[in-house]
């Protein structure tokens, strides 16, 4: 998302620049059990203590002193050559915005909320997510628009509503991730991803002889693994579509996820899969691929395109946006009602939602997908057609520009009061959101 704004800023001529980090590894442990605290799925007994607050303390202050407020860094004043607006897009660091306020008091600093936040339990003080959420927002109470995923049960009541605005995650069209590829280069990437399951002792990939059903996602306790081998299972053992169909005419599931460097909880839920796989389902685990991969955009691009159906039951999500990328390919899309997924996706028309654990709601739409091919046809593509604007890369612009040239140009002080960015900006310039035909993301979910 953020490499692909960067590119498109600079081919408009906007000075805009993604600073990173240099990491320290033993911060990740502490962020990382953080996120599963606000997501409500660690152990009650973790807590964030004194010692990991100073730690990462240490960590932050260290980056800025080290690389960003020097003169021309982008946390200097604007009058030493800073950046006119600082954008703190994680809460790994959210000391930034009181360094970036202390640094040049006037300045506008945002702050983008990007995780499923578990705003009841971050209202009950003896939970560990309050702990943490009340860490995070003795920081994030500075800025001066808080933004979110487009859910309101993500955002704690502590955060005022005039400061709170919507986006959601975005894509980019033109990426390795979703650009067209050509039947040469779609049977090289597949034939690499083939490599990959010989590399890790998996499985083979059978395709083209047999269909498959694809999860694309990172190895992460939230996103539903152990929900979408018992969907698989349950359709293999059971669906109508399956009956008496040997192993072979019935389509594999894949399940493969990028690394992540500052996710050190990998390794151990893709061990808990195998383990699965081993223990509870061996009989469809000669039809499972499970395979952890790098960071490459274009086999990622060719598995989404060829699956006959793609799946995301995540029990935590903020919004996952690799939902739309697979609609965008014509693949219709079986979800969990999980945090902002079910915006993407029109319930029986371009896929399937159902209630986050149902597995077996979920093996019946699948039986439904494979079972019946007019409506598959149907569904595909409505599908193609029916991604919205708001999650791609032109959307994304769009609201950080507005939010931009409000508060720095303008030298407005913006007040959202809970609205989608997307909305006001394009109220600002005239063209309003309109129901005419114009595809558009829901603007009620609240759960």
């Amino acid at each position: 998302m953020r490499h692909a704004l960067i590119r498109f800023y600079r081919l408009m001529g906007i000075d805009c620049t993604w600073w990173v980090p240099k990491p320290k590894p033993e911060v990740f442990r502490i962020t990382k059990t953080n996120h599963n605290i606000l997501q409500g799925v660690a152990k009650p007994e973790e807590r964030l203590s004194e010692d990991q607050q100073k730690l990462i303390s240490y960590w932050v202050h260290s980056n800025a002193e080290r690389f960003w407020t020097r003169r021309g860094g982008p946390l200097a004043p604007r009058s030493k050559g800073g950046a006119d607006v600082i954008i703190v897009d994680d809460s790994q660091m959210l000391q930034i915005v009181d360094i970036a306020k202390q640094q040049d008091p006037d300045r506008p600093v945002i702050f983008r909320s990007h995780i499923h936040i578990r705003a009841d339990l971050a209202e009950k003080p003896e939970t560990n997510t309050a702990g943490v959420w009340n860490w995070l927002w003795s920081y994030a109470q500075h800025a001066d628009v808080f933004i979110s995923h487009p859910v309101s049960a993500f955002v704690p009541k502590t955060v005022p509503h005039q400061k709170l605005g919507y986006m959601p995650a975005t894509t980019d069209w033109f990426d390795g991730l979703n650009k067209e590829l050509s039947e040469f280069d779609t049977q090289y990437y597949l034939h690499e991803f083939n490599t990959q399951c010989r590399c890790q002792s998996m499985t083979p990939f059978a395709f083209p002889k047999r269909d498959y059903i694809i999860q694309i996602a990172r190895f992460d306790s939230s996103k539903g693994h152990p929900d979408v081998v018992a969907l698989y299972a349950k359709f293999r053992r059971s669906s109508e579509f399956c009956k008496g169909k040997s192993e072979e005419e019935t389509p594999q599931l894949v399940i493969c996820g990028h690394y992540s460097v500052d996710d050190p909880d990998g390794t151990m839920v893709l061990n808990q899969t195998l383990e699965m796989l081993d223990n509870q389902y061996s009989d469809i685990k000669p039809s499972v691929v499970v395979v952890r991969l790098g960071p490459t955009d274009q086999l990622l691009n060719a598995l989404m395109s060829n699956a006959k159906v793609c799946l995301q039951l995540s029990t935590r999500e903020g919004f996952e946006v690799e939902v739309s990328e697979g609609l965008y390919k014509g693949v219709p899309v079986i979800t969990s009602k999980a945090g902002g997924i079910p915006l993407q996706v029109q319930h029986e028309n371009s896929g399937f939602f159902v209630e986050t654990g149902d597995s077996k709601a979920a093996a019946k739409y699948l039986d439904v997908l494979f079972s019946d091919e007019k409506r598959y046809k149907e569904m595909s593509e409505f599908a193609a057609t029916h991604v919205s604007d708001e999650v791609g890369t032109v959307g994304n612009a769009v609201c950080w520009m507005y939010l931009a040239d409000t508060l720095a140009n303008k030298g407005k002080k913006l007040e959202p009061n809970g609205k989608w960015i997307w909305d006001l900006a394009r109220a600002d310039a005239g063209e309003p959101v309109k129901d005419d035909g114009e595809v558009w993301l829901p603007r009620d979910l609240t759960t």
